[in-house]
């Protein structure tokens, strides 16, 4: 990846359809994927497909060829394209089978993810909410709405999507007659909640068409009021895309204003946090004192450390009661 000279492209994409064989189709994707040199990661379910991509600028038309002639069911499947990219998104190509793209939960075998709400495109987004009594709810993890969110946005404050569901259903009973409108940062999410919102007797549901992605897309092309603000965050090596210059969340270390995510430089850690430039340089990019101490020790001492003990309790935490949190409360 270091050594390509040629651009990438950033894109993501999924689809709610039935695979009634998941592992041949992924084999029989990632041969053509890998040909072509896409990385990134896919995930393949009896339930869809859902992925976030590069693609060498010169293998795009091959991409789309090879991508829409999968299936019936994803000729012409739209392609979210990255806002802030600078092709260094993803390293290697993985793809793996799953029992759903999205877990989420529900073990109810009447609930049936296609019946889904209604798409909004930006400009329709921005109508919809200028309307009284409108509820707007982002589908997204805590450290997701952070960083960024829609106006006025109610949060359902959990660490999974699969607790999200049945506490949206429960905070939005009493808004049953009203407008709900739902995003998330690609689409993916959010169709699916609004599916389970239909199910579960909620009736005006909306929702983002392309997520918060294809949201500011079209908002900038059409010069559309920016109804997003701060910084959408990604699942790849950027962590994150600046839609406005609003800087709403702050450093969890001193508190500065700060949206940058990181994950702490002690490999037995890796906690995902926000860090600010100061506070990366004094701690060495490590979220804790300890943490500081064993990043800067040896390889072989760091090794050492690692071997045969319990690390990697943290890899990847991003539970909105990790200690850093708690410690600033």
């Amino acid at each position: 990846m270091l050594q390509e000279t040629e651009a990438r492209v950033t894109i993501s994409f999924y689809k709610y359809f039935h695979i009634a064989d998941p592992q041949q189709f992924r084999n029989n994707l990632y041969i053509q994927f890998d040909a072509i040199g896409v990385f990134g990661r896919v995930y393949i379910a009896k339930e869809g497909i859902n992925g976030q991509i590069s693609v060498p600028q010169s293998s795009l038309d091959a991409f789309r060829t090879v991508l829409y002639a999968a299936d019936p069911a994803l000729n012409g499947i739209r392609l979210n394209v990255a806002l802030d990219d600078d092709g260094k998104s993803f390293w290697v190509l993985r793809m793996k089978v799953r029992d759903k793209v999205v877990a989420d939960g529900i073990d109810d075998p009447a609930f049936d993810p296609s019946k889904k709400g209604k798409y909004l495109t930006a400009r329709e987004y921005n109508e919809i909410t200028g309307q009284p009594g409108t509820i707007v709810v982002d589908m997204r993890n805590h450290y997701e709405y952070e960083v960024g969110h829609f106006e006025d946005a109610l949060e359902i404050p959990s660490d999974t999507f699969r607790e999200q569901l049945p506490m949206a259903v429960e905070m939005l009973k009493k808004y049953k007659d009203k407008n709900i409108v739902m995003y998330c940062t690609g689409g993916i999410r959010c169709e699916k909640a609004s599916a389970y919102m239909l199910h579960n007797g909620f009736r005006n549901v909306y929702h983002v068409e392309g997520g918060i992605i294809e949201y500011a897309r079209k908002a900038r092309e059409e010069n559309l009021p920016m109804k997003f603000i701060g910084k959408n965050f990604v699942f790849d090596e950027r962590l994150g895309e600046r839609i406005s210059e609003e800087v709403i969340a702050h450093c969890h270390q001193c508190g500065a204003s700060c949206d940058r995510h990181t994950n702490c430089k002690n490999e037995g850690c890796h906690l995902l946090f926000i860090q600010c430039d100061k506070c990366a340089a004094e701690m060495n990019g490590c979220c804790s004192d300890d943490c500081k101490q064993v990043s800067l020790l040896s390889e072989e001492e760091r090794a050492m450390l690692r071997k045969g003990n319990a690390h990697g309790q943290m890899i990847f935490n991003k539970s909105k009661n990790h200690p850093l949190r708690r410690d600033l409360i």
